[in-house]
């Protein structure tokens, strides 16, 4: 298991993978990636019971991830090609023709580690409330995990999902919201005024964390107090604060990167700015 500095330093590696992977295609999703880099490499390095090298479609007996907010497809296939699910080099096929890495995530390339098509924003959380319920039937007590924007929640169909989820009592479900308070057109509040979320998701009947999505110690803790509330029976939600953009400074809580690419110059600036010192999982932190 890596420790705080390990993971630290496999973020930073997967923050360079997004902007590298971004910028050679000149399309792409940075901001809202390097946003939710600190928290998907906890995730798939640390908090979740997963299989890389024997991945199912199904995930019988292990933990699920979906999505939702697929446009962040950089930092979610970067962080399956460093835990194990591809090969690392095949993040220099992202957004080209014919590749397994489209610019939202796709199944039928058969991409190991991606179950759903997801990016038409607002349908992840329902299709985990589905597998949810399907684990429950099976006997099945591991967790399945779902990323959604804030901005997403704007979308009607999320709420019937929130209601599903706490009228069925599923405590098998950990929903993370990346509260960065930025979308694509502009600040949350002033596309819809949408940003006051524990109130409305504990009127559904969920229980409520709020995290420093920056802050690895703190990811890590969260996570645990989550897997220990599961006994309360009820679905679970973290807000995760994280700056879009993170850890390129002219990025940084910025709205206007939510999906341009960054030229010669600017990708070079912000590579200059991520800096990987190499540690114990050097398999993990090689450059493609």
């Amino acid at each position: 298991m890596p420790s705080i500095s390990e993971l630290q330093r496999i973020a930073t590696q997967v923050r360079r993978d997004i902007v590298r992977m971004v910028h050679a295609v000149q399309s792409g999703h940075p901001g809202g990636s390097l946003g939710c880099a600190d928290y998907f490499t906890a995730l798939y390095f640390h908090i979740m019971e997963h299989d890389p090298k024997n991945f199912t479609m199904e995930g019988h007996n292990q933990d699920v991830f979906i999505l939702s907010n697929g446009h962040i497809s950089p930092v979610y296939y970067s962080v399956l090609a460093r835990s194990g699910y591809f090969d690392v080099n095949e993040l220099t096929t992202f957004r080209k023709l014919n590749s397994r890495l489209q610019g939202h995530p796709t199944t039928h390339e058969g991409l190991p580690g991606v179950r759903i098509a997801t990016g038409s924003l607002g349908q992840g959380l329902s299709v985990a409330t589905g597998i949810a319920l399907a684990k429950k039937a099976d006997g099945d007590d591991h967790i399945v995990y779902v990323n959604l924007g804030d901005g997403e929640l704007q979308e009607g169909q999320n709420w019937e999902a929130i209601m599903f989820a706490g009228h069925h009592r599923l405590n098998n479900i950990i929903a993370s919201v990346d509260y960065n308070k930025q979308q694509i057109d502009g600040g949350v509040v002033e596309i819809m005024g949408f940003t006051e979320l524990r109130s409305k998701f504990e009127a559904f009947g969920w229980i409520v964390l709020e995290m420093d999505g920056h802050n690895m110690q703190e990811i890590l803790d969260t996570n645990a107090k989550a897997k220990s509330l599961r006994k309360e029976n009820r679905p679970i939600v973290i807000l995760m604060k994280t700056d879009m953009g993170y850890g390129v400074d002219f990025m940084m809580g910025s709205h206007e990167w939510h999906g341009i690419a960054p030229n010669d110059e600017q990708l070079a600036r912000a590579l200059s700015q991520l800096n990987v010192i190499q540690g114990d999982y050097i398999h993990a932190l090689a450059d493609y």
